[in-house]
């Protein structure tokens, strides 16, 4: 028979057997997130990002815990934004964008990083080698950059008797001297004259659409960077205003809008940020994870945005388009 005092302490130990077992279990891993973007305009990207994580074997809240930081469109933050997720000793940090993962690096030689970069990550000086990275940081290079000349032989295609394309730039961002050296390359050829305009805001973006009234450019080739993605529904809306036919490096452009789009899936190379993320919690190394290089690309055409400018899409053009959105 047991006694009252003895019936107590059976249960008091009882009770405490699950608060033991818990203070014993690891604690839960926490990754950092960086973007340059706010939330409001990276919730596609974070649900790739989230996707591959989930194709590692890891989801946010259950058995990893992620802590975000956004720049709002705000370069001048990323240094901070970036040494506060290092401070906090995150067992890695995933990000996109050239500069956000160059103020990673700054911040730290020593936390994993992984990155989607539209820009050769060895000529950026973030990785020793494409196959061997050889320091703290690895991921995906979706080629950006390398698609310029494409964007605008396309462009020609649509708008055969174009004479002069307006180039819109953020000259504050790392990808834009690479931008330009290809689009002079390629309009050197085809005998186009080229406008390059700046915009670093929303309000320039606004100014140098007020150049067409008195320039009136053919075509428009908006450069890729995150100003500019984080904007592009004020982008589009103008592009429509202005009645000029636009190219856009992801097809987010064209989902809300805009004439054409021809690049790499940028929620594609989220997904596999998400992964390599996964695989480096597992226990991998960034040094010998080789960098991922993105070759498909995907032309997306906007038929509505089309008969709105007055263009006619080439039938050769409707076949082979990724897809056409009416």
């Amino acid at each position: 028979m047991i006694r009252r005092r003895e019936f107590v302490t059976l249960i008091g130990g009882a009770a405490a057997w699950p608060l033991a077992a818990r203070a014993q279990q690891p604690a839960m891993p926490v990754i950092g997130f960086l973007s340059a973007q706010s939330p409001g305009s990276n919730s596609e990207h974070i649900r790739a990002f989230r996707r591959g994580l989930q194709e590692a074997g890891y989801v946010d809240g259950e058995n990893i815990a992620v802590e975000y930081r956004w720049a709002d469109a705000q370069v001048d933050r990323l240094p901070t934004l970036a040494a506060d997720l290092v401070r906090r000793r995150v067992a890695v940090i995933a990000t996109y964008g050239n500069a956000t993962t160059l103020a990673l690096k700054a911040a730290s030689l020593t936390t994993p990083i992984v990155f989607a970069v539209s820009e050769d990550p060895v000529r950026l000086g973030l990785v020793a080698s494409l196959p061997r990275p050889g320091g703290n940081a690895t991921g995906i290079n979706f080629l950006s950059a390398e698609v310029t000349a494409k964007r605008l032989e396309l462009l020609r295609v649509f708008i055969p008797g174009a004479a002069q394309i307006a180039v819109l730039v953020d000259p504050t961002a790392p990808v834009t001297e690479t931008t330009l050296r290809e689009v002079e390359a390629a309009a050197a050829p085809m005998r186009l004259r080229i406008r390059v305009l700046n915009a670093r805001t929303s309000a320039e973006i606004h100014e140098a659409f007020a150049t067409f009234l008195r320039e009136r450019p053919d075509a428009l080739f908006v450069a890729g960077n995150f100003l500019f993605s984080s904007r592009r529904v004020q982008l589009v809306h103008l592009a429509t205003r202005y009645a000029v036919p636009a190219t856009y490096s992801d097809r987010e452009y064209a989902e809300v809008g805009g004439f054409m789009s021809y690049g790499t899936n940028l929620g594609e190379s989220l997904r596999q940020v998400g992964i390599y993320t996964g695989q480096i919690l597992k226990g991998k190394k960034p040094a010998d994870l080789p960098v991922m290089q993105l070759t498909k690309f995907e032309l997306v055409i906007n038929a509505e945005a089309a008969r709105t400018l007055g263009v006619i899409v080439p039938p050769s053009l409707l076949a082979v388009a990724d897809e056409v959105i009416e």
